[in-house]
């Protein structure tokens, strides 16, 4: 994004719409220019791009609120077409989302790093972009602070998501070229995602079983997903590992990547994972966060061509509660490595 001079106003009489303008005093004029990336985009989402920090509908709500210039031209369509080219300027008024694109120093498990991208061991408990009630000490904020790159990236170069309290690896982009590629071949399923979890009920005689059921918005309780009619397509393979009295222990391949995907096709087939209280797992003594982690991760390298597969070690939560349920644990069998070629 190319920027000309930030004014800073502190004219605070402009009226309040919305999420809009907030009870702060000070806001920022930021300049952009339309790239040829954007050629042809609404407004709206070029928008979302050049300024990351704000979400799209809050940006749709300043243009709404005639804070956004186009050519000279107050714009008041969130729809309008943009060329490449095109000339603006945006009023911006901080908000909790904005301010919590911040750097913040954190420790984080480099799994794999070059100037393209990094793999991340990422810990349970650990939230990986801002979001309401959790505004600070993500992981997008460690990245910001890792590398001055990142805040040129849309969400900081996240091209993927674990759940907050679902260990494992994720990969992240460190250029913009990287960035693009790497959406595409997760869009394309040309990145494979393996976990292990540990569920409830033993999971009997069919060692395999493929879940091809639509993922959505439980209507029910709008928190929390389910399997409905009408919801996004969504595929899990899952085999048995190994089976005990109390449950089982089975590794899950991802052909999509809903949100709560494993969550929601394992309750949906009568083994919600252990501690997953939202989709009616109960906690162990082992353990009290759902009993999921992101395991194996192999892609072939965006920029080099080269193929690449990294291996996460089991948390040491997980493996009392193989050992609470009397399920084996073969430690060379999830050790850290990249078997690239």
């Amino acid at each position: 994004m190319k920027q000309g001079t930030t004014i800073i106003s502190t004219d605070p009489s402009q009226p309040a719409t919305e999420d809009v303008l907030e009870d702060v005093a000070v806001a920022e004029t930021r300049a952009f220019t339309i790239g040829a990336e954007h050629h042809g985009d609404r407004l709206d989402r070029a928008l979302a791009a050049l300024v990351p920090e704000f979400s799209r509908n809050y940006l749709q709500q300043l243009v709404g609120a005639g804070a956004v210039m186009l050519n000279g031209a107050t714009i008041g369509k969130p729809s309008q077409k943009v060329k490449a080219g095109d000339t603006g300027a945006i009023e911006l008024k901080p908000t909790a989302q904005s301010q919590a694109f911040k750097p913040e120093a954190m420790a984080l498990d480099v799994v794999f790093e070059d100037e393209h991208l990094l793999v991340i061991n990422k810990p349970a408990g650990l939230v990986v972009h801002p979001a309401p009630g959790n505004w600070s000490g993500t992981l997008l904020n460690g990245l910001l602070a890792r590398d001055a790159h990142a805040a040129h990236l849309p969400r900081a170069g996240i091209v993927h998501r674990l759940d907050k309290d679902t260990s494992g690896l994720m990969v992240v982009a460190r250029t913009r070229s990287a960035m693009d590629a790497l959406v595409d071949m997760i869009a394309q399923r040309s990145v494979s995602r393996q976990y292990v979890a540990l569920a409830h009920r033993p999971w009997g005689s069919v060692l395999t079983r493929r879940v091809d059921a639509p993922v959505g918005r439980d209507p029910r309780n709008r928190l929390r997903m389910a399997v409905v009619e009408g919801g996004k397509p969504a595929m899990t393979d899952f085999e048995l590992l190994e089976d005990a009295d109390a449950g089982c222990w089975v590794r899950a391949t991802l052909h999509t990547g809903r949100t709560h995907q494993i969550r929601v096709h394992m309750a949906h087939i009568g083994h919600p994972l252990v501690a997953d209280e939202v989709y009616g797992g109960a906690a162990i003594a082992a353990i009290s966060r759902q009993a999921l982690h992101a395991f194996r991760l192999a892609f072939v390298h965006p920029a080099t061509g080269r193929a690449h597969e990294f291996r996460a070690p089991l948390p040491h939560d997980i493996r009392q509660a193989l050992a609470q349920w009397g399920l084996r644990y073969n430690e060379s069998d999830w050790h850290t490595s990249d078997a690239s070629r």
